[in-house]
């Protein structure tokens, strides 16, 4: 990150965020970089303004202040684009983002020298649109169980008759997919997640399948997708949506991927994941477990 970079930030929409924004907008001073946000985003920090396809276009690294979701839309905003994604945790778990505000200042350093690495992260691709998380699946009528015929490759392979069916990817394996019951996909594997949630008749199951498939869903009664949790699209009776992973969509900063893993773990185990208390132990940094064992002794 040098002279004259571009630096897009993406922001919660309600959250403080100011403080990072000054962070970001002092070194960028310093190296001759170029801060640039979304319009509402701009008005509301006194940043330059780019409509979403220049800022897409223009920017040479995306950060995004705030939580999961506003890292999925910067996702979203930068996907097919090697464009790196650094994501400041101003939300709650935050299981895509590696760096904090505290951290953000030593983070824009070692961004400058270089040294950092890049995780590709594949999509869902729904038409022209994407999801990172997941795609899932509702009757158009609230409260309804939704009906809808799978077909894998364009061969027919049973039904779904439940409340919702759930597509994921690995990275969203953790989120709605693993609530419902789904298995947690490790994100080396180009696998896609399908969780029928609260199951009436046909599937079951969940079910894993290849990255090279093409799932089609066919509604027989109005149906809606939501992608996400931002955006929906409409499915009149009949209508297919297919669905196919898109690897390497987008690339998201990593500084420490065994630091963001240990803390992955302990996110997870905040969701209940089965850890025996000497795995949890395991997950408490070393010199504050050596400073609770010391005062034990």
């Amino acid at each position: 990150m040098g002279g004259n970079a571009v630096i897009g930030l993406v922001v919660h929409p309600r959250n403080d965020v100011s403080e990072s924004v000054a962070t970001v907008v002092a070194v960028a001073a310093r190296v001759g970089a170029r801060v640039v946000a979304r319009p509402a985003d701009a008005s509301r920090l006194g940043l330059f303004a780019l409509d979403e396809p220049e800022f897409a276009e223009q920017a040479d690294f995306v950060f995004s202040l705030g939580g999961d979701g506003t890292m999925l839309g910067a996702m979203r905003l930068m996907a097919g684009r090697p464009t790196p994604i650094l994501g400041v945790n101003h939300g709650n778990l935050g299981f895509l983002i590696e760096t904090s505000p505290a951290e953000l200042p030593g983070a824009l350093e070692r961004l400058i020298a270089g040294e950092f690495s890049l995780e590709p992260h594949s999509g869902l691709a729904a038409g022209p649109d994407i999801a990172f998380n997941d795609v899932v699946l509702t009757a158009a009528k609230p409260w309804t169980s939704v009906a809808l015929d799978l077909s894998l490759n364009g061969v027919r392979h049973g039904y779904f008759r439940c409340d919702a069916v759930v597509v994921c990817t690995p990275t969203g394996s953790t989120a709605y997919n693993y609530a419902a019951g789904g298995p947690i996909i490790s994100p080396s594997v180009p696998a896609i997640g399908l969780t029928p949630v609260a199951p009436m008749a046909g599937i079951s199951r969940p079910i894993v399948l290849g990255g090279a498939e093409v799932i089609t869903l066919r509604g027989t009664a109005p149906a809606r997708a939501s992608l996400d949790g931002a955006s929906s699209v409409e499915l009149p009776e009949g209508t297919d949506i297919t669905l196919q992973l898109r690897p390497n969509a987008v690339n998201v900063v990593r500084f420490d991927r065994a630091a963001h893993e240990r803390r992955t773990r302990i996110k997870l185990s905040l969701l209940d994941l089965p850890l025996r208390p000497d795995q949890l132990i395991e997950l408490v940094p070393e010199h504050l477990r050596d400073r609770v064992l010391k005062q034990q002794s």
